[in-house]
């Protein structure tokens, strides 16, 4: 091994990055550390960046590549990088920006790249050094000192959009390229403030230091099955491989390892091929949407479903399995036995021979069938893996599948939206079985989706229910076991025999809902409902009115789905509208499914008290009236007033809308269960209008709630709402979702899957913040992070404080309080908001 600098390294060398290797994938993480390492390098010392295997390419390799030929012709060398194009390609990338940088500075301004100087070398010497050499006298012909094995998109934009050639064709855009770019504008950034800064001659000081001072491990390897080896071990350090890039490189490593009576040099290079050729293919389709590119892991996992048995012991099964299968164990099934036979005259090959007698002791190669993975089955799993990937894409992004109709992208659309979990590995199937009978396609993927919202998001079932039933189910299809018909049907009769627990659970949970606060807010379910919904209203006015991207997005302080009657109606309007009922019916009417509406846009939460008209019409700029709103919107502005007998009335329909759509048959005693508003057809007494006295415009700024011969349960209540508003009047909205009631605890619900965080307030004269965890297993890995979580909170916090059987764990932070001193209610609101501050910034990363 040799330390070289990068100036050294470019002495005659040409570097390529063969196509075994996954694209550019530096984040800003690691450009920030490559950055400042250059920053903080001092003028006489080096740096050392790490290690770079290179293997150079025989004269047949090189014959492959174009426009090299004259640069070998004066003692060029071509390599492979097999480790260290990262770090090498960001070098490249920074030197071809300061380059970028220099020559675009106002004194510059008409000059050519050999006129401007970096030190005591031109532009073009630079530019010649290290990123592209033309061939004299002409310079037709350029050829770049780092590129790509073939025309994959990197290798366009490479040279397209990071080293600025308009003559090198098309660019398709991938995750790869969309990491190039980043990288580029990276350093564009970071140079011009170096420069504002500190001038011109810090830049020529970075430009010497990349160039001088950061140094290479460079090692040559001298074959090529080493390379593979080299390259499997090498990338275990740092950014670690993931199983599809390790599983490939084991793959390419084995047929290494093959006995020339069992493979071919000519075979074995065509399944080397053919390997590479599948990566190749699985690296494009799962980078194909720059924005969203798809895991690895995720991909390989679904192939194996399909393609081997599936099994549910952990959920590392599919690459212990896959890296036992295909081991140099498995390979190496050629025992020696040694044998007598008479002796004759003749080659007894490469082993040595010794006479016994007249006999003669010969060692032999035999199979040992317990170890057997033959060349075949390498090739039979590269080949699947390269055939289904394109599938895999389709089945999230159905819009880019030239044969699909529009009605089966939109039932893949829809199982993306509601969540299409295991079921996946049996779409991309059907996907690669395509176009067998019609409308079989489109009766599979409807059954799917009635299956996925009937059993989980009605019926609440567990997210693993019938999953190992359903890989199966996609293995077979791939193997032509089963049929789409005949998946189908099988969907159809467990959906028969499950429908009326799932919907004895869903009334179960409404309930429980109900009880808890927020009725069908809470339901996992209710944003794919309303979007269906509002779909179906669509289809008949032929406007789409929402984008599910809505609802998708998390914002901290906006609402898309609203509560027509507020979980908190304090203006005149609601408190008259809904005079005939007590504060809990209010909170049930405002929790039922009737008084839930999807927004065409989200609003802040503020704007939800807003009265009916002002919905329909609203004064307020911030916000579209239901007149210019969804579909939705549209059909509820319909009314003239919204009262109880509006919202269960609407309940009625969306709830018809719920059995026809996913065609459920719900009985009316069901359907009143799941309304939970029987009170609303009880004989009420009268009660006349309210006056309004223009509360809002007079209320003082903090309502003072005299505790004089209150009960703890209303000092509570009076405590929780003075909350609200102040969070109102302080425009902490994201604090506003729970409601106050006269409990000791304030829940503030996130999107998280793994806590939420409560505050309290106790009678023994404490407040306090805390983490309520969903199972043990969450609260296992928070205490892993104790350290860290505590340091960035700022606070020690009180640990073991469940029960030791409880299921659902807490983690708490409390101070003493005067809970009966209403003057200071203020502080302890202020001490919540910035507790829970601190504690939202030191979870964010537990996830």
């Amino acid at each position: 091994m040799n330390l070289e600098s990068l100036k050294s390294l470019f002495n005659d060398r040409l570097f390529i990055i063969p196509d075994y290797q996954r694209g550019y994938a530096w984040q800003h993480d690691q450009l920030v550390d490559f950055w400042d390492d250059l920053v903080n390098l001092k003028n006489n010392q080096r740096h050392y960046t790490g290690l770079l295997a290179l293997k150079e390419l025989d004269s047949k390799e090189v014959l492959k590549l174009k426009d090299i030929d004259w640069l070998i012709d004066i003692g060029f060398k071509t390599y492979h990088i097999i480790d260290g194009q990262q770090r090498l390609t960001t070098s490249l990338i920074l030197v071809n920006e300061i380059i970028r940088f220099v020559s675009s500075l106002k004194e510059n301004d008409g000059k050519k790249l050999y006129q401007i100087h970096l030190g005591y070398e031109s532009l073009q010497e630079i530019k010649s050094n290290y990123i592209v050499r033309k061939k004299p006298p002409m310079n037709f012909i350029e050829t770049y000192l780092l590129g790509y094995e073939d025309d994959s998109p990197s290798s366009t934009f490479l040279k397209q959009k990071i080293f600025a050639d308009v003559s090198s064709g098309s660019v398709v855009e991938t995750y790869y390229t969309k990491r190039l770019a980043y990288a580029r504008n990276f350093f564009a950034l970071k140079i011009n403030e170096y420069f504002l800064e500190n001038g011109l001659s810090s830049i020529e000081a970075i430009y010497k230091k990349l160039t001088h001072k950061i140094v290479f491990n460079v090692y040559t390897i001298d074959n090529l099955d080493e390379s593979y080896v080299i390259f499997e071990t090498v990338n275990n350090r740092g950014k670690k491989l993931s199983n599809l890039e390790l599983l490939k490189n084991r793959m390419i490593y084995l047929t290494t390892l093959y006995h020339e009576n069992q493979l071919e040099s000519t075979d074995r290079e065509k399944l080397r091929n053919n390997i590479n050729d599948a990566w190749k293919e699985v690296y494009f389709q799962l980078g194909r949407n720059k924005n969203m590119p798809l895991s690895d892991d995720e991909f390989l996992k679904a192939h194996w479903i399909v393609f081997y048995q599936y099994t549910r012991r952990t959920g590392n099964d599919y690459i212990e399995f896959l890296l036992s299968k295909f081991s140099a164990r498995n390979v190496s099934d050629l025992l020696v036995q040694e044998v007598l036979e008479e002796k004759t005259s003749g080659d007894f090959g490469d082993f040595d021979d010794v006479v016994i007698d007249d006999k003669v002791k010969t060692e032999k190669l035999i199979v040992n069938p317990e170890k057997k993975l033959l060349p075949e089955e390498i090739n039979e799993y590269v080949n699947s893996l390269k055939g289904l990937a394109e599938y895999w894409y389709y089945s999230f992004y159905p819009e880019d599948c030239p044969f699909l109709n529009e009605n089966e992208r939109l039932y893949i659309k829809r199982l993306n939206r509601i969540g299409i979990g295991y079921f996946r590995p049996l779409v991309m199937i059907a996907l690669s079985k395509y176009n067998s009978e019609p409308n079989e396609m489109i009766d599979l993927l409807h059954e799917i989706e009635r299956f996925i919202f009937i059993l989980f998001r009605v019926g609440g079932f567990n997210a693993s229910y019938k999953s190992n039933e359903f890989y199966n189910y996609a293995r077979m299809l791939y193997k032509n076991i089963e049929t789409m018909n005949s998946i189908t049907e099988r969907i159809i009769l467990i959906i028969g025999k499950d429908v009326s627990t799932a919907i004895s659970y869903f009334t179960n949970r409404v309930n429980r809902w109900f009880e808890q606060g927020n009725g069908y807010y809470d339901w996992y379910g209710l944003k794919y409902f309303l979007f269906e919904y509002e779909y179906m209203l669509s289809e008949i006015t032929k406007l789409d009115k929402v984008d599910w991207s809505l609802l998708s997005k998390n914002e901290k302080d906006k609402v898309s789905i609203e509560h027509i009657l507020p979980q908190t109606p304090t203006k005149f309007y609601w408190r008259n509208q809904f005079r005939h009922y007590n504060e809990k019916e209010i909170q049930w009417l405002s929790g039922s499914i009737g008084n839930l509406i999807l927004l065409s846009q989200s609003i802040n939460s503020s704007l939800q008290n807003d009265s009916f008209n002002e919905k329909k019409h609203p004064k307020n700029s911030n916000r579209r009236g239901y007149y210019n709103g969804s579909n939705s919107e549209i059909e509820v502005a319909q009314e003239l007033n919204w009262d109880a007998n509006s919202i269960k009335e609407r309940g009625i329909k969306y709830l018809d809308f719920l059995k026809d759509r996913w065609n459920i048959d719900l009985t009316d005693k069901q359907k009143n269960e799941l309304l939970a508003l029987d009170f609303v057809k009880n004989e009420r007494e009268t009660v006349a209008e309210l006056e309004d006295l223009h509360a809002e415009a007079s209320k003082p700024e903090f309502s003072s709630y005299s505790s004089t011969a209150l009960s703890f349960d209303e000092i509570r209540l009076n405590f929780w709402k003075g909350f609200v508003e102040w969070c109102n009047r302080n425009s902490r909205y994201d604090l506003t979702k729970g409601r106050p009631t006269s409990n000791g605890w304030y829940d503030v619900y996130s999107d998280s899957k793994k806590y939420y965080l409560f505050f309290q307030m106790l009678k023994a004269g404490v407040i306090r913040l805390g983490i309520y965890l969903y199972s043990p297993e969450i609260y296992k890995e928070f205490k892993l992070s104790m350290e860290t979580i505590e340091l960035k909170y700022g606070s020690k916090l009180e640990w073991d404080t469940s029960h030791i059987n409880s299921y659902e764990k807490r983690i708490l932070h409390s101070v003493k309080a005067d809970v009966y001193d209403e003057s200071s209610y203020l502080k302890y609101y202020q001490w919540f908001a910035d507790q829970y501050d601190k504690m939202y910034e030191a979870l964010k990363n537990i996830e």
